[in-house]
């Protein structure tokens, strides 16, 4: 495992003025993302809720999470030493509490199982000041395995 190959695919590869198309909001949301940690099969990151991730009353965007499951979750991915993050079959979002502008959120991606075509990972954001679980995702993909053509 490699965690500067992780940190890599956090990290935006151009600056959203440079960005065209549906890559331009995935630089917005994870401007800002902290790596924290990386080891095999588990990520660790934080940010902290800006007024860009938020709507008009201060709530961290639900699409803001969505996006960060779906991007943490292929981190983890490569985490655990699969060469590919594949396609996502299905992202699964359980909010169970708001967060705010000001506030820190950890997020942590486990991978919960690899096999030679699916895997499965859960991705939980928690506000870091008290632990307490904002939203738990459950991110499957498909593993595209190389054609041998």
């Amino acid at each position: 495992m490699d965690p500067e190959a992780v940190r890599r695919t956090l990290e935006p590869t151009a600056s959203p003025a440079d960005i065209l198309g549906s890559t331009r909001y995935y630089a917005f949301v994870m401007s800002g993302v902290r790596l924290d940690s990386a080891e095999h099969g588990r990520v660790l990151c934080s940010f902290v809720v800006t007024p860009r991730h938020a709507n008009s009353q201060g709530y961290l965007l639900s699409g803001v999470t969505a996006t960060l499951a779906d991007q943490l979750g292929a981190a983890v991915f490569y985490s655990s030493g699969i060469g590919s993050s594949g396609v996502s079959l299905e992202i699964n979002l359980s909010f169970v509490d708001t967060a705010t502008v000001g506030e820190e959120i950890e997020v942590e991606g486990k991978l919960l199982r690899a096999g030679k075509s699916i895997g499965i990972v859960s991705v939980d954001f928690r506000k870091k000041r008290t632990g307490k679980l904002m939203a738990q995702a459950r991110h499957t993909t498909y593993l595209a395995v190389s054609s041998k053509l």
